[in-house]
């Protein structure tokens, strides 16, 4: 008798389902990189970024961008799964900042509806599982490989 095979231990498409996470995980990071972007300034100005974040000794502006090359322009390498490891490299830095000094490892919190978990330990997990799988078949890596 044939195994079903969602019952299997073997992928369907492994390469599609980390195409699918890269997407996800990166239109959805990329999303509070533009929002970054298109408010530089307000932002760079405000109280939160001035006197919360400090990154190698310096605050507002610097920090600021760093966290834009992050959760911007390396979420669109990692949806293109282009240079996908290195792209990834900024993102779990930028996670991890947040995880130890703005939310003091507090992963787990009280919400309105029980507790949740903080979504930078959600994206800094994904982001270390892909770094460990690659960007699979799917990808500009792939095809550069290929040449």
């Amino acid at each position: 008798m044939k195994k079903l095979l969602l019952f299997s231990s073997h992928p369907i498409n492994l390469s599609f389902g980390l195409l699918l996470i890269r997407i996800i995980i990166g239109v959805l990071m990329a999303f509070y990189g533009y929002e970054k972007l298109i408010h530089f300034e307000e932002m760079a100005a405000s109280d939160f970024w001035a006197k919360n974040v400090s990154f190698l000794g310096m605050t507002g502006k610097f920090p600021l961008a760093l966290t834009i090359l992050a959760e911007f322009f390396c979420s669109i390498l990692l949806i293109l799964g282009l240079f996908t490891r290195v792209a990834l490299i900024p993102l779990i830095i930028c996670m991890g900042y947040i995880i130890v000094n703005i939310i003091h490892f507090s992963v787990i919190d009280k919400g309105d509806n029980g507790s949740e978990i903080n979504t930078a330990f959600v994206y800094f997990v994904i982001y270390i599982a892909l770094f460990f799988t690659g960007a699979g078949s799917y990808s500009l890596d792939k095809l550069i490989a290929r040449r």
